[in-house]
Order: structure tokens, then sequence, then C-alpha cells
């Protein structure tokens, strides 16, 4: 029998460390966290000192059951759940629910699941951190603190079912001020104008007008542009300035958490949940055939930039005996991790560096593959030698007018050879992210030489909003303005689009009508819920809690008290949220204010009840409303209500039956006939796809027979990908 029990929180981590293991190891899973707040009520009690009132996660009985039967008759016990703090609270949580075992209790953690690093974990054990773990109970206390009281006040200034989070909220205030500022924008012409030389052997030189008399130039329209045009056809150029340079360009550092979910975002489109999913399968252990199961990445949940020794002088000796000495640095690269950065962690890396992801490509699914080779590409790169740009800019000036051409040819390619960081779309360039590095068309020419126009071309432009964010981007955006930690980007992103708050288009998340009010609300009542400094400085008394430098009941306490006054302010004062539009009342001339119903958004005067004019809209591609003309088909069915007719109306979600009685009576239900002429695909099943509307709102294909047959579908064109699923 073995003396000692491992407990871990995945089954995939518990195999793999099983192998490296001996027999005198059981290993089990807690398959993640055991305990938490009950979901059915606060609970906390705030008037002792915040005191959580934890329960045993529903459907976790049996697991606890199994753990404390493996624990008997153990020597020793160690928890090996992940090196952060909810690994650190998961692990505290299990001794709690083993409390009664006689065992020594030990706490171990790793980078890394490789063999090394298992046996020195095992061989240096640790206590549980408490300050960790009081630190994750303060973040958990304030989300609850914030999501269970400001939910409740939203329902009834709303709709019912809405819920609000601490630090989402700031993300959608974020998108929500980026849209503000993308519909207000005002665009502006201007031009630019690029001259066409050739010098006394007919080599051609492009080159973009720059200054004149000296200034930079701003051609606001097309008339200065053709006026400039008639100077320069009577002027004479040459050749007065030539400046070559070598310039350096260095390589990105190692992956941390955001930036491997902005470099996936960027090559392969992947959302951040979907680069965590992947990163853990790759972290917990990859089936090796006659290898097994083995891990083939660091830890992936890290803002830290340091690299192990060990791992430095490996990928330097693989780079040496890969690529040469010239792509190898006399020294190692080092990267400076941000201040809030816990450097007990380590970049994300590859456990071996000799695994390249060629050599494991017949072990990996696709995506695996794929970000493996990402997070293995950059890891060598970053301890590459710098590539070298040679840089040529040559300035032609006649009389007040100066153009100048630039060109850049790849002298060393350095790191580049292996990778190259992808830059954002609208992002404007820069020397840390990719450009398309091609050699310069500059001819080899001398100053003071004469050229010959050929020809000027001007060009239209006109000045472009801000880009809306992208998950790549507002996770960057998040980061750099102290918002979130590792663990919590990818669960930011799915909450504010899985709570219909944005929707995504082409990549970019746009606010919907709900995130907007949803934030004016916040905004109003609870502005330190949604400022990005306030936030922040959360974040750091989080950190200092970890550190042992704070109490986290004092943090708690100084946090509600500001909060409790604003909550109570917010029950007195808060109106019913409606979004103002551009628009005015067609029968009374009051603004026209975007409200919400169960099928969707619409237009309402504001001056509700006294004027009860409304109207449908829709949205243009560049997210302004368009009103559209709200034509109402009475049905001979009645009101189950008030008996009134009913009248079919277009809402966000499709056709509906509405109350011609609103909004004195505001029943609805779905249009029955509302078919699509396909047959369900459910086996033995005679009826027909109709579309319908869940819970959430969202639109979805459903059966006609229901409730007898649950078959749904999310598109009519992924039926063959889809199962029979309940409704």
């Amino acid at each position: 029998m073995a003396e000692s029990l491992v407990i871990v929180e995945s089954p995939a981590k518990a195999k793999t460390i099983n192998k490296y293991l001996g027999s005198d190891f059981e290993v089990k899973s807690s398959v993640g966290h055991i305990r938490d707040l009950p979901p059915s009520k606060l609970g906390i009690d705030i008037e002792k000192d915040f005191e959580p009132d934890y329960i045993v996660i529903k459907g976790k009985e049996k697991v606890i059951s199994e753990l404390q039967k493996s624990a008997k008759g153990k020597k020793n016990i160690y928890l090996a759940p992940d090196p952060d703090r909810e690994g650190e609270a998961i692990a505290w949580h299990i001794a709690h629910e083993l409390g009664k075992s006689k065992a020594k209790v030990f706490r171990v953690t790793f980078n890394e699941i490789t063999k090394q690093a298992i046996k020195e974990a095992f061989e240096h054990p640790t206590e549980i951190d408490l300050n960790k773990v009081n630190a994750q109970q303060a973040r958990r206390i304030l989300d609850r603190l914030v999501g269970y009281q400001i939910s409740p006040l939203l329902w009834g200034r709303l709709w019912r079912g809405l819920s609000a989070g601490r630090v989402q909220s700031v993300a959608m205030k974020m998108i929500c001020d980026r849209e503000a500022e993308i519909l207000a924008f005002k665009k502006e012409e201007y031009w630019s104008i690029t001259g066409m030389f050739q010098t006394g052997d007919k080599a051609e030189v492009q080159s973009k007008l720059l200054k004149i008399d000296d200034k930079n130039i701003k051609i606001p329209d097309e008339k200065t542009s053709n006026a400039i045009l008639s100077e320069l056809k009577k002027e004479s150029f040459a050749v007065t300035k030539i400046v070559k340079t070598d310039k350096k360009r260095h390589p990105a550092p190692p992956f941390i958490t955001s930036t491997l979910q902005q470099e996936a975002s960027r090559h392969f489109g992947f959302n951040a949940q979907r680069t965590m999913r992947i990163a853990q399968t790759l972290y917990e252990g990859v089936e090796l055939g006659s290898a097994g199961s083995t891990g083939l990445i660091t830890y992936m949940r890290t803002d830290s930039t340091r690299i192990a020794d060990v791992a430095l002088h490996e990928v330097r000796s693989f780079i040496n005996n890969e690529y040469g000495k010239k792509y190898l640095p006399a020294k190692a690269n080092y990267y400076k991790s941000k201040k809030s950065a816990q450097e007990a962690h380590e970049a994300i890396r590859p456990t071996d560096v000799t695994c390249t992801p060629e050599s494991v490509k017949a072990f990996l699914t696709p995506d695996q593959f794929k970000l493996y080779g990402l997070i293995w590409k950059r890891f060598v790169a970053s301890q590459m030698e710098s590539a070298i740009i040679a840089q040529t800019t040559i300035d032609i000036t006649g009389g007040k007018y100066l153009f100048r051409a630039t060109g850049s040819i790849i002298k060393f390619d350095g790191f580049m050879k292996l990778y190259l960081e992808k830059k954002d779309e609208d992002a404007d360039s820069d020397a840390d992210t990719e450009t398309e590095e091609k050699d310069a068309l500059l001819p080899d020419v001398q100053e003071g030489s004469a050229l010959t126009v050929k020809k000027f071309v001007p060009k239209q432009h006109f000045t472009q909003p801000p880009p809306r964010y992208s998950e790549a981007t507002l996770i960057k955006a998040l980061e750099e303005n102290g918002i979130g930690r590792p663990s919590t980007y990818a669960a930011i992103m799915a909450k504010i689009q899985d709570r219909n708050y944005t929707s995504k288009l082409k990549g970019k998340l746009y606010p919907t009508e709900l995130g907007s009010m949803v934030t004016q609300a916040l905004t109003v009542s609870f502005n330190d819920i949604v400022n990005e400094k306030f936030t922040a400085s959360m974040e750091e008394s989080l950190d200092t809690v970890e550190k042992g430098g704070q109490d986290w009941h004092v943090l708690l306490k100084d946090f509600y008290a500001s909060f409790k006054e604003n909550l109570d302010a917010a029950y007195k004062s808060m109106k019913i949220v409606a979004m103002e539009t551009e628009f005015t009342c067609a029968k009374c001339g009051k603004k026209m204010v975007v409200r919400l119903t169960k099928n969707g958004p619409f237009l309402a005067c504001s001056a509700y009840p006294d004027c009860k004019f409304t109207m449908n809209y829709k949205k243009d591609p560049d997210g302004k409303i368009v009103p559209i003309e709200d034509v109402e088909e009475t049905t001979e069915e009645k009101c189950d209500k008030c008996g009134s007719p009913l009248v079919v109306k277009e809402g966000r979600f499709g056709k509906f039956l509405a109350c011609s009685g609103y909004p004195d009576c505001k029943f609805t239900r779905p249009v029955k006939d509302n078919k699509t002429g396909t047959p369900c695909p459910q086996e033995g099943c005679d009826g027909e796809l109709v579309q319908r509307r869940g819970k959430k709102g969202r639109s979805f294909y459903g059966c006609s027979n229901y409730p007898q047959c649950r078959f749904t579908a999310t598109s009519l064109k992924s039926l063959t990908n889809q199962e029979a699923q309940p409704e």
C-alpha cells in the first residue's frame, strides 16, 4: 500500500505526475475547486468580519468522500494544485475537508511537470501559504459583494437576470468609452503627394512630400493639393542628403499569459478561453507514444518573464548547435518583468527545447500543434541575436519643397530567422511589432545629383477613428492599466460576451445596448466599480495581501464602507435606465431612448408615460442606430392577459407577437408559425425546425414538436455537426 497521497486538481495532471512517482505514492484529483460560496445567497457575514460561508460544491461530495477514503492510513499527504492563488485556495479547502486525517500535510508546487521538477518539489515540500489563500478569499468576497448586491438593483431598473461583475465592468466601460469615441469621431480630409523621380541612368526614386519651407506639411483639401502641384512643376530637384544607418531590432521576451493570448489571437484567431484551454492540456501532459504523458510547457498563468538558469543553458546550447554561433548572443538575454509580476514563476516556455514542434506533431491536435509551435518559437527566438536592419533615407529638395524616400534592407536576420511578433491590424507600426521587412528599391545616388521629375501623384485620405477593441487589444489595455491578473483575462473576455454585454463582429468587440445601459447605470451610481485607477489599486492591494503586507479583513472593510454608501444611495436615486439617442419623437418632439424587452431593444419616447410612441431600429455597419418604420400586422389572436388583439412585431431576435394595448399590457409570445422549412434531423421525428429565442435572448432553432422532441441547433448551416440536446 502507498504510504503517501498526492492530490492535484486535474485528472490529466494526476496521470502525468503518476508516472514520475514510485509505488509509494497514490495520486488523486479533486477535479478543481471542492468548496465555494453558496450560489443561492450572499454567503458572507458582513457583521462578523466578512466571514465566508463555504459549502461543498454540488456534485463534489463523491470526490471528497474518495479523497477522505484514500487519505486513511497514509503517513503523508502532498497537496499539489497549481502554483497560484487559486491553486493555493484549492489546497487549503482540501486540507479543511481532510482535517481528521492523522497524516502530515505538505504543499508542493512546480512550474513544469517534468521528472526533475517533480523530484525537486517533493524533496522540498512547504506549508500552505495562507497569505495567498487570503488574497484569493479577498478577491472572491469582493466579487461576491459587488455581484450579489448590485445585480438585484439592476433587475429593478433594467431587466431581471442581469449581473454586474467587479472587473468585467471596467472592461465594459473601456469598450463603451471607445465606442463613444468612434461614434463622436468626425472624419477630416487630408491629402498626400508622392513624387516619382528618375536618376540620370533612368533608375526610379519614389518619395513623399514631407516639408514646405522646412515645416511639416498639412494638405487639407484638393484645392490646396492642386496649388502645390502647380508650384512643384516649376521646380528643379536634386538629392540633398543621404543617411545610412544600421539599427538593431531586438527579439520579444518569452510569453507571459497576456502576450500568449494576444499572439494566439493575432496568428490563429483563438479567443482567450480557447488559448488557455489548449495551453492547459500542453502543461498537464500529452501522450507522446512510448514516452507516455508528458508536460510540454511550463505553467501558463504567469506575469513573469524570468527563465530558469538550466533552461537558459539548454536553449543557448540548442541555438548554437542548430543555427550557429552568429545567432547566439555573447550573454543570455534577460527581460524585465513588470513591477507586480510574481518572480517565483517563470515565463511560458517549452519544458524541453529539444522537443521541437515537428518532432511531436504526430501526437498533437492541430490546435495544440499551433500553440506549442508559437510558444517554442517565441522562447527560442527570445534568446537569439538581434537582427540588423540597414536603413537608408534620401532627401530630395526643389526650392522650398522637401521630399523623402526611405528604405530598409535586412543585413542580418538574427531572431527573425525563426519568429516575428505580429501586430494588431489597426495598431501603429513600431520597432517592436512585426512589419513586412522588404528589400528597398532605392538606387545608388550621390548627394548633389540632379533628378528628373517623372510625375507627382496626389492622393486623398481621411483620418480614422480609434479602432474597436479585439480580445487581444483589450487584454493588452487591461494589462497596461493594471486591471486583472493572468488567471482572470480569459474569464473577463468570456463573461462580457456570455452575458450579451458585447457582440463580436469580424473579431472586434461592440457594446450591445444591454451592455451600454448596464455600464451607464454603474458609471452614474458606482463610479469606483468602473474606474480603471480604482480597480488597478485594488489589484495592487490584493498583491500586497498575498505578500503579507496587508490584512485582508481591513481591505474588505475599507472597500465596503464606501461601496455600501453608494449602494444605499443608488437604491434611492437610480431611475429606470434608458440609453439616449440623437432622434426625436415623431409625436411630441422629445428625445427618443433605447429601452429593453425580452424580445430585444427598441426606441421609445423619453416622455413615457405621457407619450407612448415607439419604433424599432437596426444598426448600420458603423454601429449607428437607424430607425425603421414599425409596420404592425394585426392578427386574429387575442392577448392572454387583457383580450386585446395581438400584433406581429419585429424584434432583435426575429418576429414575435405583442399586445396591441402596449405599454399598458406588455404581454408577448413567440410567433408559432416562424418555421424554416427545414425538417427536424432527429431520428424518428416528423417535426420542422422553427426559430426561437432562449432564456439569455439568443436566437436558436428548435423542433416544432417540442417538448416531445428537444432537438436544437444554433445554425441551420451546421446541422451536420449538431447533437440533440435539451433547450
